[in-house]
């Protein structure tokens, strides 16, 4: 988007340099560059988390990882890379030109979500993705207008103030494996890149087209990160009020917790992040990835309604349980739901993508305000290539 500024054309342009005062003039607002703020600790991560969000990573790359200022791939992982960029040109009427940059690049988004394409193909991360987007989003609370008081999309995972919250267990291996795409595209921000990785995971894994935008603003700094406690704990005291206390709060409503509790059909917990599951089962000792861990379904890596159908019979102690999975079939409206979705796949798999991207808009500022769609329309039809396969060339 351009700003044109015309200068009569009866007057004279300068041809001399224009003064560092007269540049600054023009630069002002409009070229101004965030300030870059970093974090100079060592990530301490809790492994006693309890987050309802708790599908984990098969990447056995990064299971050691001990600092993230350790690696120079990362060294300025906590940066805040938005651009505005300035460009004066003067032509025959002294037209003056500034270009200000949206908060991400749309060609550079496509480009990321064709590398996080290879980065799932390569290291089995589909539902470490999909937890990363879900607790930057998940930390809204609709009674907060300011922004970015009031949590939610908007990058502010990336700093070590909220990534050592409990719940954040295992998710620098997430920020690290991400880091060297953003690396390499600039042009796209934090909180857009944890909610395109989370997106492309669902449908890589076979899951629906989520109809996503993109153009979200990152967090500054990490004295704008959210207070710890505001995502799900995985075994409360009252698992269905507990769900609704903290989603209610973002705006959700039961429909949209059990469609996206569904996305357990992805993932294993690992007793050591998570406090909950087995070491290992036997879905779950050859790996992909990393072995270990206890899953909520046999094929942890496909993207189905076999979560609420395995829930529901209960007949194989090696696929894992939480009281929060247990309740969506005890109470009575989540039931209505979870009973839906392990009859019907068509419909959960409705229900699910608008609830994703509901989540992953909470809370986030777009610029431009009405966001950015690379997809040629929000509700793009999911390629099938049978559907091409027709003999003609």
């Amino acid at each position: 988007m351009a700003e044109r500024v015309l200068l009569t054309p009866s007057l004279p342009l300068p041809t001399t340099r224009p003064s560092t005062t007269t540049m600054a003039t023009i630069s002002g607002t409009a070229a101004a560059r965030m300030i870059p703020s970093a974090t100079r600790a060592t990530v301490s991560l809790s492994s006693s988390s309890r987050s309802f969000f708790s599908f984990s990573s098969s990447s056995s790359s990064v299971s050691s990882l001990q600092c993230l200022r350790s690696s120079p791939r990362i060294s300025h992982l906590f940066l805040d890379q938005r651009r505005a960029d300035v460009r004066v040109s003067s032509g025959r009427y002294g037209t003056a030109s500034v270009t200000k940059a949206l908060a991400s690049d749309p060609d550079q988004l496509k480009s990321a979500r064709e590398d996080i394409k290879e980065l799932l193909r390569t290291k089995y991360c589909h539902p470490l993705m999909i937890r990363l987007g879900w607790h930057d989003a998940g930390t809204y609370n609709k009674n907060i207008e300011e922004w970015p008081q009031r949590g939610g999309a908007n990058g502010s995972l990336r700093f070590e103030a909220e990534l050592k919250h409990g719940a954040n267990a295992g998710l620098v291996n997430a920020l690290k494996l991400l880091q060297p795409i953003k690396d390499k595209y600039s042009g796209v921000t934090y909180a857009d890149l944890f909610q395109l990785a989370g997106a492309t995971a669902v449908e890589e894994a076979g899951g629906p087209k989520i109809p996503m935008k993109y153009g979200r603003v990152d967090v500054s700094g990490p004295e704008q990160c959210p207070e710890e406690g505001r995502l799900p704990d995985a075994g409360p005291p009252s698992p269905a009020d507990h769900l609704r206390q903290v989603f209610y709060r973002m705006g959700l409503n039961d429909k949209e917790i059990v469609a996206l509790s569904g996305a357990h059909t992805l993932g294993r917990s690992r007793p050591d992040r998570s406090g909950w599951g087995k070491p290992e089962t036997k879905y779950t000792k050859d790996g992909p990835g990393a072995p270990g861990g206890q899953s909520w379904t046999a094929q942890w890596l496909k993207f189905d309604n076999s979560y609420f159908k395995d829930i529901k019979e209960k007949k194989d102690e090696d696929l894992l349980v939480l009281p929060t999975d247990a309740a969506l079939f005890e109470d009575p409206s989540f039931k209505v739901y979870a009973e839906k979705y392990a009859e019907d796949q068509e419909a959960f798999f409705k229900d699910y993508a608008e609830a994703h991207a509901k989540l992953s808009n909470l809370g986030s500022k777009f610029d431009p305000p009405e966001g950015i769609v690379i997809d040629g329309s929000p509700n793009a039809e999911k390629f099938v290539a049978a559907k091409y396969s027709s003999g003609k060339e």
